[in-house]
This record gives C-alpha cells, sequence and structure tokens, in this order.
C-alpha cells in the first residue's frame, strides 16, 4: 500500500534548528577580525560578509536593504507566505515556546494536534512563561550582538553600571519577546504584522500556497458561510474530521480558501495526509499553485514576475559587489579653513586645510600626500603622520604657492587633486581627493 503521509512539519523542524543554530554561532565567527554581519554604532563600523567598512562607507546600506526587500518580494511571489511559516523569528518562537516548553516539556497540551484549547494548569503556564524568560534574555543577547560583538558584550557586561544603556536595551528586546509570544501569540501575524497586508497583492495565480483541493474533498464553505463539518456530496473525500482546523496555529480552517492569517507552516497538510492515508488517498491539502491544482501540471515558477525580480538581485547584487570592491583602506577629508589665503613677506600664497585621516586598517600606517600642481609645495606637515589601526588625526596642512596673477579684479580658485597614501604601503593603501587652491587678484 502507498504511504500518502507527508512530513513538512519535521523538515520546517529541522530548518528551524538550522535557523537557530546559524543565528546563534554566526556573531562568533571572525574572518580577520571580521564578522558576517555587524552595525556597531560603537566603534562606527558596518562588517558584511567578513569584510569591515566606516561608517562613512555606509553608501552601501541602501544596496542591502534594496537586496533585501526584493528578496523577499520574489520568495513571496514564488512561495507565498513561505517566510512566516519556515523562516520568522515569530514562528520559531512560538513553536520553542507552545510545542517545546508548555507540550513536550510541561505536557500542558496533550499533543501538538490540537492548538485551539488553552491550557488550564496555572502553576505550569506560570513555569512556562518563567522559562521563556530566561531563553527570551538569550535572545535578546543574540540579537544585540548584531550591533555589539560579543567579545565586546562580554567585557561590557563585567562592569553593568558603566553601560546601563545596553542593559536596558536586552532587558527592553527580553520583555517585549515575553509579551510577544506569551500574550500576543499568533494575534501578531494576524493582526499586526505588517507583511501580512502587503503579502497578497504580491501572489498570481502560479504563486505556491496552502490550498485546499475542493475537487476531491468537497465544498466545505460557499461565500465564507460554512455549509457543514462533512461535505454532503457523493463522492467528496473529506471526512469532516478538522484535524486541519485543529492543528492550525493561527486558528483558520484552509478549506475556506486563501485567508491572510495563512502562514503557509503547512501542519494542515501534514495532519489531512495521515486520515487520508488510512483511505489509502494523498492529502486534501497540498503546498501547491492555484493553476497547478486545476491543469494537474508541474507549477510554472520561471514567468514573468520571478524573472524580473532574479535581474533586479542581480543588478543589486552586482552593484554592492562593484562597490564594495572599492572599500578603501583609510580614509580622507579635506576642509579649507576660514582664512582664505595669506600672502608671505617673499610673496608666496599660503593656502591653509584642515585634513581627517583615518586609518581603517588593521595595523598602524604613516600617511602623507602629494598634490598634482608641480607650483605648489607643502610647508606643513614636513614629516609623514603616524595613525594607528582604526584611529583618527586632524592635521593642519599648508600648501603655497608663487603668487601668479591670474586676475586682476578677483580671486582665482583653481581645483587641485590631492593624493594620499600610506608611506610603507602606497601601491595598495591611497585614495585621492579634488580641494581648490586660491590665488589672489592680481595688482
Amino acid at each position: 500500500m502507498q504511504n500518502f503521509i507527508t512530513n513538512w512539519t519535521k523538515k520546517r523542524h529541522i530548518t528551524y534548528l538550522l535557523i537557530t543554530c546559524f543565528a546563534l554561532v554566526i556573531p562568533f565567527i571572525r574572518i580577520n577580525d571580521a564578522h558576517f554581519f555587524l552595525l556597531s554604532f560603537d566603534k562606527k563600523e558596518l562588517h558584511l560578509l567578513f569584510t569591515r567598512f566606516d561608517m562613512q562607507e555606509l553608501y552601501l546600506m541602501p544596496f542591502v536593504f534594496i537586496i533585501l526587500f526584493l528578496f523577499i518580494f520574489f520568495v513571496t511571489t514564488l512561495g507565498g507566505r513561505v517566510w512566516c511559516g519556515w523562516s520568522c523569528p515569530q514562528s520559531i518562537f512560538r513553536y520553542m515556546f507552545r510545542d517545546i516548553i508548555q507540550t513536550k516539556i510541561l505536557k500542558i497540551y496533550a499533543n501538538y494536534k490540537n492548538k485551539q484549547k488553552d491550557p488550564q494548569s496555572m502553576p505550569k503556564r506560570v513555569l512556562a512563561v518563567i522559562i521563556w524568560i530566561f531563553i527570551s534574555l538569550i535572545i535578546a543577547c543574540n540579537f544585540v550582538w548584531f550591533f555589539v560583538p560579543p567579545e565586546d558584550f562580554f567585557t561590557y557586561m563585567q562592569n553593568p553600571a558603566e553601560h546601563k544603556f545596553l542593559i536596558g536595551m536586552v532587558l527592553l528586546i527580553a520583555a517585549w519577546l515575553v509579551f510577544d509570544i506569551c500574550y500576543l501569540a499568533e494575534r501578531f501575524c494576524v493582526y499586526l504584522c505588517p507583511y501580512a497586508r502587503i503579502q497578497s497583492v504580491m501572489f498570481d495565480n502560479d504563486t505556491i500556497q496552502v490550498i485546499y483541493d475542493e475537487s476531491r474533498g468537497g465544498k466545505i464553505y460557499d461565500k465564507n458561510v460554512k455549509l457543514w463539518k462533512k461535505p454532503k456530496i457523493d463522492g467528496a473525500q473529506c471526512t469532516g474530521c478538522e484535524a486541519c482546523v485543529k492543528i492550525c496555529p493561527t486558528h483558520i480552517d484552509i478549506r475556506k480558501g486563501m485567508q491572510l492569517e495563512c502562514i503557509n507552516c503547512l501542519d494542515c497538510a501534514d495532519a489531512c495526509s495521515h486520515t487520508m492515508n488510512a483511505l489509502g488517498l494523498p492529502s486534501l491539502i497540498s503546498w501547491t499553485s492555484e493553476n497547478s491544482l486545476k491543469t494537474k501540471q508541474k507549477v510554472k515558477y520561471a514567468r514573468f514576475r520571478t524573472i524580473a525580480y532574479c535581474v533586479a538581485l542581480f543588478i543589486a547584487g552586482s552593484a554592492l559587489f562593484l562597490m564594495g570592491g572599492k572599500k578603501e583602506n583609510m580614509l580622507l577629508n579635506i576642509n579649507r579653513t576660514s582664512e582664505l589665503y595669506k600672502i608671505s613677506d617673499d610673496g608666496s600664497v599660503h593656502n591653509y586645510y584642515t585634513f581627517l585621516f583615518q586609518n581603517i586598517d588593521k595595523k598602524a600606517h604613516s600617511y602623507y600626500f602629494d598634490t598634482n600642481d608641480t607650483n605648489l609645495k607643502i610647508v606643513r606637515p614636513s614629516e609623514p603622520i603616524e595613525i594607528k589601526a582604526g584611529a583618527k588625526q586632524r592635521v593642519i596642512v599648508t600648501i603655497s604657492s608663487p603668487k601668479i596673477p591670474l586676475d586682476k579684479d578677483k580671486d582665482t580658485p583653481l581645483s587641485i587633486g590631492i593624493n594620499a597614501y600610506a608611506t610603507d604601503d602606497k601601491e595598495n593603501i591611497n585614495v585621492k581627493r579634488d580641494t581648490i587652491f586660491v590665488y589672489p587678484k592680481g595688482e
């Protein structure tokens, strides 16, 4: 006899485990002192794919967000709310609290197959919340590690009085997790989640969804009105057991059709497969598209929308790669002082600048610079500037030139180029900046 039992729930739980392990472990993995992702406001750095960027290089962040949103749109168009059921932290945390802590450990629920009955054991409910409080603190710390790396976080925790804001953030996040997971539960998905409000506009008839096969099971609802528990139609295969209803975490009946509350967890498909397997039939609920269900053909993955999103993702990813490849190992900002120029006794013209050097390499370097104008002479500084790894230094720069009467009626600013470099690695560590040199009017 053919086995029609599906194992979507088991696959989803394995996915949860992999995501959880990744989130917990990845903050501790560093390559050349760079993290996979770190947005450090403390050190004013962005780490992306184990590459360090200074805050002044945050022009990359828009590309990251563009890729993120395009990917979400692509996944939604392709697989519906697969993110909600298979990857969303809300779904993962609810599984940990309801199915593991409340059901498997404390036995508040008889089993995970009926999520509609509220647990009555008050002492065990309180104990479940207490256990979740400790887990929430770990989750909150894990979240903070993507902004304050673990190597700094644990050092800061040794002096809690000096890092009250950090501790406050951890406690605030943990408090929200307790309120959200223990009280809001799936109501967050139904009423608060903005993604649920926009996902339906990205669907088409080829989008994969959790669908009840009405042609096989029989009509249960008509215009959102329930006709009967079990269809009284010849040939209808639905037994009316409502296993699909009892197991649904968002308390819906999938036989009613596509609903905003459905998170594509596929618990209902597995529940139905057990019932129908006893009859030697496949599940009445499957993860497929409307067109595929009607035509009995394979799901059409390659279509205009999905191809368009792939092209957009490729363009955004290429732009991020190219921009990231132009990463500089030193930063330089040039500002002119309030004094426009000064004419010395020998007739030479002096212009004054403020150079802000920043060493974003992992070791100390000596920096100096030159100009692209042979008429210009660097008066100050006369020696290279030593800057430690990750440090900044403000330098007052004086550049002079013989007085050249370019215009008798007004001062003349000329564009010049500044080439700054590390004296010990000029080939790899150098930047070019543009500024002006002002010549006084002629006499």
